[in-house]
């Protein structure tokens, strides 16, 4: 499975969720806020793009989609071309 970013590379990190509890009375926590493994997947969208003048399917995450679509509403060229 391919869960990168066709244009940044963009992909699946791995990171740590920290719960964040308050102690006893006196400050002093009498268990430490448990630290659990987690993923940081990144908002990735299939599109059709034109690649070598032919339209191909590809992969981007949702800031790169939205730069190609600011990029064409201000008239500037973009990286990849919009198939449809």
């Amino acid at each position: 499975m391919n869960s990168k970013c066709y244009h940044c590379g963009k992909g699946v990190i791995f990171g740590r969720s920290h719960t964040h509890h308050r102690g006893v009375a006196g400050g002093r926590w009498k268990k430490r806020a448990p630290k659990t493994p987690r993923l940081f997947i990144p908002n990735l969208q299939k599109v059709a793009v034109m690649v070598n003048r032919e339209a191909t399917t590809v992969r981007l995450c949702a800031k790169c989609l939205k730069r190609m679509r600011k990029d064409r509403q201000d008239g500037v060229r973009p990286f990849l071309t919009l198939a449809a």
